[in-house]
């Protein structure tokens, strides 16, 4: 982490002038639902390197001939959706702040996804950080030379792509009071393209159509925010609407499949200084003996929903679905961030866009603050210098 401008931002920091940024970072959107944290991450240029070695090497192994074929068992046979396509177009890699045994900070990974994230938004949060703080404006949450003018025109690129903006949809179940939605609403704006509620959508053989006003306009492509596992199995959802599992003439950016193939599932298949231990648990053939060093995950839940962080030999044996699970080795957080009460913890998301025909790119980054047992905004409620945010490194 860079010391100087933590330093600085520190001695400069208070109250007021983070409620003056949270005031500044809402205006003109509907109110933030979930907690924006007092401070950006400042990355080191070390740091930043090796952030860009472990993407390179989760890169390595999706792009490999054989992947889809690794991870065919990913997609659970009730949620499988036609017409998948080659690739995704977004890839986000989550890695906890650690120290490695030289006492250097370290990225160690935690989850992936083949799934967008808060694309539009974060680079909203760095920019009102800036201002609000009157950060060095030689700071940028951008990687490979992208500023925010050529970041949202790929962003287009790859949402849009060849389409008009109103052929294209941002959807998601019930899409204007998602904990997210800031994130929609500072994308559509961007970009240009509709926001619509999963009901707001109509099928008419197999096309998908949407009303405005008196017309009637026809889909080409879904931007889909929709994760089935949040709706938990209910497919009434459905009902009013469309089913995506159907036979449909529109484009998915991106496929919802990718939302398993990139996953935890693809985490045992990963290794490097940069990734725990990872095994399924069907292929566990001793217990470890030391279990308070591992934690357990099931491969199909969201936003950290039953996992188990002090596992116990009966908790293992007492799982039906080992092969719907994973043992992964304990990462140890370090509180890097130091704040005025103390360090804090933090995890770093990379945030990956793939156009058609081209390669990934490291775009933009999420970080999130914890003082919790867990990162996850739900188990920091009760704490301050928690929550989202995003890495600022020198351009």
């Amino acid at each position: 982490m860079t010391a100087n401008n933590r330093q600085t931002f520190n001695a400069n920091f208070s109250e007021e002038k983070y409620h003056s940024f949270l005031k500044l970072l809402g205006k003109g959107y509907p109110e933030i639902t979930f907690r924006v944290a007092e401070s950006p991450i400042f990355i080191s240029a070390d740091l930043k390197q090796k952030l860009i070695a472990a993407g390179e090497e989760i890169i390595a192994l999706i792009k490999q001939d054989n992947f889809k074929e690794l991870t065919q068992k990913a997609i659970p046979t009730e949620w499988k959706v036609p017409n998948e396509n080659d690739h995704p177009h977004f890839l986000t890699f989550d890695f906890g702040l650690c120290k490695d045994e030289k006492g250097a900070i370290s990225p160690m990974l935690i989850e992936m996804q083949g799934f967008p994230s808060l694309y539009g938004f974060q680079s909203h949060l760095a920019k009102n950080y800036k201002k609000a703080y009157e950060l060095d404006s030689n700071l940028t949450p951008f990687f490979d030379g992208l500023n925010e003018e050529s970041y949202f025109e790929l962003l287009k690129k790859v949402i849009v792509g060849p389409h008009s903006p109103h052929e294209v949809v941002l959807m998601d179940i019930d899409a204007p009071n998602q904990k997210t939605a800031i994130d929609f609403f500072v994308t559509a704006n961007k970009i240009g393209i509709k926001i619509l509620s999963l009901e707001d959508i109509k099928k008419e053989g197999k096309q998908l159509f949407y009303t405005q006003g008196n017309e009637k306009i026809q889909i080409k492509r879904i931007y889909n925010r929709l994760i089935f596992d949040e709706i938990a199995g209910d497919t009434s959802v459905f009902d009013n609407s469309f089913d995506p599992r159907e036979e449909l003439e529109v484009e998915w950016i991106t496929h919802p499949n990718w939302f398993y193939r990139i996953s935890k599932y693809t985490m045992p298949f990963l290794n490097g200084q940069f990734v725990p231990e990872t095994r399924f648990l069907n292929e566990v053939e001793a217990i470890p003996s030391d279990l308070e060093n591992y934690v357990l995950k099931p491969l199909f839940s969201f936003a950290g929903m039953g996992v188990i962080i002090d596992v116990k030999e009966s908790d293992i044996t007492s799982i039906k679905d080992p092969e719907n699970w994973i043992l992964q080795r304990k990462v140890t957080y370090e509180p890097v961030v130091e704040s005025p009460s103390g360090g804090v913890k933090a995890e770093i998301r990379l945030m990956y866009l793939w156009p058609e025909g081209e390669e990934p790119q490291l775009c933009i980054n999420l970080a999130r603050l914890s003082r919790g047992k867990m990162i996850g905004v739900r188990y920091n409620a009760d704490f301050d210098w928690v929550g989202g945010t995003v890495g600022l490194m020198e351009s």
